[in-house]
């Protein structure tokens, strides 16, 4: 992978490549404790999911070569549809390596956009070492979900995006957190804002990395979470370098704060939004980050199994 890092100048750069295809997602008030804050939702993007923009950033950024040659990605579904969607656009031939248990309609997205799907069995095998043979048979280039510098100035575009909405920068943003590639673009898009990564229950492998100052292995026994998307390994050191110092401490939550918080959002917002897609709004509600006028809570994925969410707003599951 490049050692190439990611900057701030690469996510203004991004934040205009995204502008010229898509518009902005909506920044809607909510009130929470009493308090009017905003949510970004990017549960309306294409795909309905934030992916697209990190996606898009890196296929662009692809030489003629490596176009010519494919690109191969990792992902439980998110990741996959934004790779999806912007190899289509520009003719570019997609694999992607998705886990057997990734939610169906998350699988039948990726599908219908036309890239081609490789399934492995989680968590007996290894995701990034299936993409590697897979790269090393037939070529083609790894568009990693969060460990790559292209996607995370992409992801980071939303923060441009916020302070044009708001009309300043906002005093934080709280933000889903799997491998911390959204999070790192934020912490370099919003430079004055505090970033609060919020990610599920014991799979807190962002916010354990920086506290340790190194990379952190998820447990061999890791609890269960709904929140599929939110459940890599590790991060990688490209994410921690950005984070660590910047972003503030790590924050978790629980599988029932998450479904509160969907509910939430769908009497308030009227937004289906999916368990990893809630997480920090999760947060936001359970009490544990601050939460003021200017903060920005990134509602990041709407892809959720129908039966499933049914199931939550219902109060049934």
């Amino acid at each position: 992978m490049t050692e190439r890092t990611p900057t701030r100048e690469g996510v203004i750069a991004a934040a205009e490549a995204v502008a010229a295809i898509l518009p902005p997602t909506p920044l809607l008030p909510v009130e929470i404790g009493g308090v009017r804050a905003f949510v970004k939702a990017e549960v309306l993007q294409p795909v309905g999911a934030f992916k697209i923009r990190g996606a898009w950033w890196r296929l662009v950024n692809l030489t003629p070569e490596e176009r010519a040659g494919g690109v191969v990605a990792v992902s439980s579904g998110n990741h996959a549809q934004g790779v999806a969607w912007a190899a289509r656009r520009l003719g570019i031939r997609a694999t992607i390596v998705m886990p057997h248990d990734a939610p169906a309609v998350k699988l039948a997205n990726t599908k219908a956009l036309g890239a081609e799907v490789v399934l492995y069995q989680r968590p007996l095998e290894d995701r990034d070492a299936v993409a590697a043979a897979l790269i090393e048979q037939r070529g083609g280039t790894l568009v990693h979900a969060f460990g790559d510098p292209w996607v995370i100035e992409g992801q980071g575009s939303a923060a441009i995006e916020i302070a044009a909405q708001l009309g300043r920068g906002p005093s934080r943003i709280v933000a889903c957190c799997g491998g911390g590639g959204l999070a790192a673009g934020l912490a370099l898009g919003a430079p004055g804002s505090a970033i609060h990564p919020v990610e599920p229950v014991g799979w807190d492998m962002v916010g354990q990395a920086m506290t340790a100052g190194t990379i952190v292995q998820a447990a061999s026994d890791a609890p269960r979470t709904i929140c599929d998307a939110l459940q890599p390994n590790a991060t990688k050191p490209i994410n921690l370098a950005v984070l660590q110092g910047r972003a503030e401490p790590g924050v978790t939550v629980t599988d029932a704060e998450v479904r509160s918080a969907q509910r939430f959002a769908f009497d308030t917002l009227r937004l289906v939004v999916e368990p990893g897609g809630a997480a920090a709004l999760a947060a936001a509600l359970a009490g544990k980050v601050p939460v003021d006028a200017d903060t920005v809570i990134m509602l990041t994925g709407g892809n959720a199994d129908p039966a499933a969410f049914a199931a939550t707003i219902s109060g049934t599951d």
